[in-house]
């Protein structure tokens, strides 16, 4: 046999190896998905990817490093070809084989979890393997951005390959991202609901499980590129900067609507919502301004006038953290009338996560600029990136900032002048008493600005605040009001 023979045998076997059950392939692309495979090869940039320990047996998962969008990324990508991709010692040892060489280089990691389940074979050794792995994945957290796409089943403690991403991206009619199986969960409650009535994606969605939603596989892999854009590949390093639109372009002097508001002061076509359908009277983006990749924080005043429940706070809660982490600026559009008011049962779980909310402003680093463009009232104010806690503040004409609503400040402090005097006459008096000129006097906000030129004067201060430094204090970590 020639070299050339030998070479070709050993390549055949090769592929015949890293091949998976043909039926299980057949069942992934009649329902839509993708194998392992081809996920990874639709993510990198052709011809860059490498593998690693390829041809270590029976571990139902893909692992290697490539190049997406020419930056160096490190890849999971359990094969539910393979033994149904099920979780065992060789499986988690491959995994931290790559997370450790992620924590070394400094490289974002992308895991897309689809598997079966875990071997029961192994019985407990099975639960150390995640818990190896898990732990592997919270220390490298704020090190390494850390995406997931549940590609698929990700049922009982896997579940936490989502949960313990800095972004998490579920895919309609194939993910099933739930905490015990669906089996158990229609029986323990008594229902017959099918599976992705349970822990589909539209659920997570609204249950703030999941950050973003992809119709299917190749949608996710263009919004695991969007994610990694406005990321920097580790702590040590900063986001990378794109071109920017027009530095002076005016802005639309609305705050009525807080998704156009801020769609308005980023870039054109830079700005990626998270958690679009959880915690709706604010909204959360990764965008650029000026071409600074950064976090935007915007009231949405047409959900109850902006007022924050328990999903609201920690969804910004869990932005402010994530730019922490890895140096993005915040921007705050602030405009809330105040706390919601929760249900008897709910009222700790609202002051917890307005707390944390509090707790995450308090002790980011990061640059954190807040314009005041509507109601800034009560807990939202202090929750939200204040004076206290905000770098440079600025405030609209029209901002108010105050204890209580103006209905409910005429109300409680002028209810004996409303027998002689016109309500909305007092209403307004107590709004004006506390307007942005009002704000500024009282250096609540550095500045009354006109809303039009909000986006020059944010690029401004962000330029202003690139090489802030703010350094902790000595300490193995706070500990947050959970």
């Amino acid at each position: 046999m020639t070299q050339n023979e030998q070479l070709q045998a050993v390549l055949d076997r090769k592929d015949a190896l890293l091949q998976g059950d043909a039926e299980k392939t057949k069942t992934q692309h009649t329902r839509g998905s993708k194998t392992a495979r081809e996920r990874v090869s639709e993510l990198v940039d052709a011809g860059s990817f490498v593998e690693t320990e390829a041809l270590k047996r029976d571990t139902g998962v893909v692992t290697g490093y490539g190049l997406v969008d020419e930056r160096p990324v490190y890849i999971i990508a359990q094969d539910i070809t393979l033994k149904g991709a099920a979780m065992n010692a060789a499986q988690a040892d491959k995994m931290l084989n790559l997370l450790s060489r992620a924590k070394k280089t400094g490289a974002p990691v992308v895991i897309f979890a689809d598997a079966e389940g875990f071997s029961v074979q192994e019985d407990a050794r099975t639960l150390t393997a995640y818990a190896a792995v898990f732990s592997c994945m919270s220390r490298l957290s704020g090190v390494t951005p850390l995406i997931t796409v549940t590609a698929g089943p990700c049922f009982g403690v896997a579940a936490n390959f989502a949960l313990l991403s800095d972004v998490a991206i579920a895919v309609e009619k194939t993910t099933l991202l739930m905490p015990v199986s669906p089996l158990v969960m229609n029986a323990t409650a008594g229902t017959t609901l099918q599976p992705e009535e349970l822990g589909g994606a539209s659920v997570l969605a609204h249950q703030g499980a999941v950050a973003l939603v992809a119709k299917d596989d190749a949608q996710s892999t263009r919004l695991v590129k969007s994610v990694l854009a406005y990321l920097p590949s580790s702590n040590r390093e900063s986001a990378p900067m794109h071109n920017g639109d027009d530095l002076n372009r005016l802005v639309a002097p609305d705050a009525g609507d807080g998704l156009a508001l801020a769609q308005d002061v980023a870039d054109q076509n830079a700005t990626l919502e998270l958690y679009t359908d959880f915690g709706m009277g604010l909204r959360t983006f990764l965008a650029r301004v000026g071409g600074q990749p950064c976090g935007i924080i915007a009231g949405e005043p047409n959900r109850d006038a902006g007022r924050l429940d328990a999903p609201s706070c920690q969804k910004a809660a869990r932005l402010v953290r994530l730019c922490d982490c890895y140096g993005l600026p915040v921007v705050s559009l602030v405009n809330s009338a105040g706390l919601t008011v929760p249900q008897f049962s709910d009222q700790a779980a609202l002051m917890r996560s307005a707390a944390q909310l509090n707790y995450a402003y308090a002790e980011a680093t990061t640059a954190k600029i807040t314009v005041f463009v509507g109601n800034a009232i009560g807990a939202a104010y202090v929750a939200m990136g204040g004076r206290g806690a905000a770098d440079i503040a600025f405030a609209w004409p029209s901002a108010m900032i105050a204890p209580l609503t103006r209905e409910a400040a005429v109300q409680t402090f002028a209810a004996d002048r409303l027998k002689d005097e016109d309500r909305a006459s007092l209403e307004e008096k107590y709004a004006l008493s506390a307007d942005g000129l009002a704000i500024a006097s009282l250096g609540l906000a550095d500045d009354v600005i006109d809303p039009i030129e909000t986006r020059k004067h944010i690029i401004a201060a962000m330029e202003l605040l690139c090489s802030k430094q703010d350094e902790a204090p000595a300490r193995e970590h706070g500990n947050m009001p959970l």
